[in-house]
């Protein structure tokens, strides 16, 4: 399908734990469009780097290997998103606390980004895209029809991803949850390269206080004055 700017975006930005990615799926799903979850992708990098051997500082070899990266994205029969790396399904591998900060490293390095620029912009199709990610209304669709900054508090994140962790499973600590958050939103906000910052037309949205349900008619609402 031919990519155009006229095709309208929806861009969801914000830190880590603040919902994006949820609220991006239910709006996307709710309007009958495109989705993008832009840090899986840094996330597929860092986990294919890890397989392949690529230290996170070999800029080189991590943009080609961002450029190459083989992987799709859908949903099981519950609407949860899944994604496949080279037909493998790599939901999990990709959802663990070292493949996130394996993630805010390599999207610190410009040549990644470059390499995953084009890939991101391929997703924009008929008839529309919602984006969720860190610079998506800042640095990929600069143009994007509605520009949303979503965040929520530090600690409110903190037990958000706790409860996912466990629900999953994982024996996580909620007290660490809470150190590497803060760690990543400084690591975020203040990289040298597309740092973690609202676009200047982005509307804020705080869900610290907001059911799933309040945030996506929010956004949806927003999405309806188009």
């Amino acid at each position: 399908m031919t990519v155009t700017p006229d095709i309208p975006v929806i861009a969801i930005d914000g830190p880590s734990g603040s919902g994006k990615g949820t609220i991006a799926r239910r709006v996307a799903l709710a309007l009958g469009w495109h989705l993008l979850d832009s840090g899986a992708l840094y996330r597929l990098v860092a986990l294919a780097a890890g397989r392949k051997g690529i230290a996170f500082d070999d800029e080189k070899s991590l943009a080609l290997l961002a450029a190459s990266l083989n992987v799709r994205f859908g949903s099981d029969q519950d609407g949860n998103e899944q994604i496949w790396l080279d037909d493998e399904d790599v939901t999990a591998a990709i959802r663990t606390e070292d493949a996130g900060i394996g993630a805010s490293a390599v999207a610190g390095l410009q040549a990644v980004r470059d390499g995953l620029l084009g890939r991101q912009r391929e997703f924009r199709q008929e008839p529309g895209l919602v984006a969720d990610g860190r610079d998506m209304g800042t640095q990929v669709f600069t143009d994007a029809a509605l520009k949303v900054f979503l965040t929520a508090t530090p600690e409110e994140r903190a037990k958000r991803r706790y409860k996912q962790l466990k629900g999953k499973g994982i024996d996580v600590s909620l007290p660490a949850l809470s150190r590497d958050i803060e760690d990543r939103d400084r690591r975020d906000s203040e990289r040298s390269v597309a740092p973690l910052r609202p676009a200047e037309d982005a509307r804020i949205l705080d869900s610290s206080s907001k059911s799933i349900e309040a945030v996506t008619q929010t956004v949806l609402d927003w999405a309806s004055e188009l």
